[in-house]
């Protein structure tokens, strides 16, 4: 049987990039939920945290597992709650060689707080417009 680890965070978008195998497949569900920041932590429990990351991830296996099953593979959901790396080595040992298969939205450019940025010619060149603007209103 072969073994796949699947990332993902979405189920529409990670449902067109699972290939269909031939074979009958255990596939390995990991669900990888939003960040947080790190200033919620002043109005949400750890505990309250932990819950609302169960609940999204119940509904995103939800939304993947009865198709895969329903196919008549095998699904093992898990719930990342480190870091991806050591989650996969450790997903490996524990089912031996499997394909991985990282089935994430990425992340647009624009959501990045650097987007917003300007950089120090821009804000010159804007600078200089805006002097220039009001210079040539006379008084």
């Amino acid at each position: 049987m072969e073994k796949v680890i699947v990332y993902l965070d979405d189920a529409a978008y990670a449902r067109p990039l699972l290939p269909a195998a031939a074979e009958p497949t255990h596939w390995v569900l990991v669900a990888c939920a939003p960040r947080m920041t790190h200033r919620i932590s002043k109005w949400v429990s750890h505990s309250a945290r932990e819950n609302w990351r169960a609940k999204w991830a119940d509904k995103l296996f939800d939304q993947m597992v009865p198709a895969l099953r329903q196919r008549g593979d095998a699904v093992t959901p898990v719930l990342a709650k480190g870091p991806l790396p050591e989650l996969t080595r450790a997903l490996m040992a524990e089912h031996g060689d499997a394909r991985v298969i990282d089935a994430r939205r990425p992340k647009s450019a624009g959501s990045g707080g650097d987007a917003m940025r300007w950089s120090p010619g821009a804000m010159l060149g804007f600078g200089a417009w805006l002097f220039c603007s009001f210079a040539a209103f006379e008084y």
